[in-house]
């Protein structure tokens, strides 16, 4: 779905997934891992200040991955 809303509207979108090689095999443009299935933004075990740094981070990572052009599917990483 993400691949067709970027081809038919133009509009960039990105995918925080848990399970990368899933989003790989249904063709996902944009990837940005995720921590864990339970809890794909953040880790909880972490406390309130280092869930909220993961949260945020993460966020950020997606939203580098918009802004940047990619001709292919891409995996942003760290």
């Amino acid at each position: 779905m993400t691949r067709e809303i970027e081809r038919v509207a133009g509009i960039p979108v990105v995918q925080i997934a848990t399970i990368v090689p899933i989003m790989l095999t249904v063709g996902t443009n944009r990837i940005v891992p995720g921590v864990a299935i339970p809890h794909p933004t953040g880790d909880p075990a972490q406390g309130p200040e280092g869930d909220k740094k993961i949260r945020r981070e993460i966020v950020m990572r997606a939203f580098r991955a918009l802004t940047t052009p990619i001709d292919e599917q891409t995996i942003f990483e760290k």
